[in-house]
């Protein structure tokens, strides 16, 4: 915050004669006579200003999570009876019909997604977004979301590879939340990936040093003594157009598109609600990437839950940091 200073070039008031020592220059002042520093804020407004946006923001972020969630049940109402119609259990339909039917459960499903989206930054925004932690087999939660995804990469033409590595224990995590961080990776892969491409999906065992840096170095990997891992390392590779280095932290920002997207769909959450729900697990993720030569994110979740605060905007940007 600017703050006035007194001038020591200021000329001295009008009708006052200069006599030796000359007295010391006159402060600053506004048109209404008050000296000008008395026009900085207080740290106290400072604080209570602060506080005033900040519950704004969460009103405003209250509200747009409630009015997505009154737009569901209307939403999944229109789905029925897409779904309806496509079965033909009303009478039969013809080719035509089927293909805006097609189109319309396409759209149907899009903006479903979009609200998902948004109920779920709502959510995080406002620490209403817990972790359950439960043990599980993560091979079977990775395979359960590509076998999701598989049809759609199919009808672009992409090629997608999963393969269960055996090495990986049994060990505690938020199913739900882990599918949501790959099914958002796999989407990011799918819209940037072009036809006849291809997307892996890896996951492995990992020894992770807490005091490394967000990326491991070759030195690192080195060091690391991979007998006794104690976490998952799963990764999503893509052979798409990339992402300059500058990028590479904003890309997990709300909100955020890189130049050149923005026609593409979605919001610019799918990589800050990633980011959140790993942090929330006690993890990590980044992203390699070079232009031209596809992204490959990684992100890491330690075999024993981390207890850690509902992940929020503050502290978020503070683990990025």
């Amino acid at each position: 915050m600017a703050t006035a200073h007194k001038n020591p070039c200021a000329p001295e008031s009008a009708g006052v004669a200069s006599p030796e020592p000359k007295p010391a220059p006159a402060r600053s002042t506004k048109a209404s006579g008050q000296p000008a520093d008395q026009d900085a804020p207080s740290p106290e407004n400072l604080l209570q200003e602060y506080n005033e946006l900040r519950a704004r923001y969460q009103r405003t972020t209250n509200a747009l999570g409630s009015a997505a969630h009154d737009l569901k049940t209307p939403l999944a109402i229109l789905n029925g009876y897409v779904e309806l119609l496509q079965s033909e259990k009303l009478g039969p339909v013809s080719d035509r019909q089927r293909e805006v039917l097609h189109d319309m459960k396409s759209s149907g499903k899009r903006l479903e997604q979009f609200i998902q989206d948004f109920l779920t930054f709502s959510a995080l925004e406002t620490g209403g977004l817990r972790m359950k932690f439960e043990q599980g087999n993560i091979n079977e939660c990775l395979s359960g979301v590509c076998k999701i995804w598989s049809n759609r990469f199919q009808e672009k033409g992409i090629a997608l590879y999963f393969l269960a590595n055996d090495k990986l224990p049994l060990f505690p995590f938020d199913a739900p939340k882990l599918e949501r961080i790959i099914s958002n990776l796999l989407e990011n892969a799918f819209k940037f990936t072009p036809q006849s491409g291809t997307v892996w999906l890896h996951a492995e065992p990992h020894m992770w040093d807490r005091r490394a840096a967000a990326v491991p170095s070759a030195a690192e990997r080195r060091r690391q003594n991979v007998t006794q891992p104690n976490a998952v390392k799963v990764s999503v590779s893509d052979t798409g157009q990339g992402i300059p280095a500058e990028f590479h932290l904003e890309v997990f920002d709300d909100f955020f598109r890189l130049p050149g997207t923005e026609a593409e769909e979605g919001m610019g959450l799918g990589l800050a609600i990633a980011r959140r729900l790993v942090q929330g697990m006690g993890g990590k993720i980044w992203v390699e990437s070079d232009p031209g030569s596809g992204c490959k994110f990684s992100f890491l979740i330690p075999y024993k839950p981390v207890a850690s605060k509902p992940v929020t905007a503050a502290t978020s940007k503070e683990k990025k940091r």
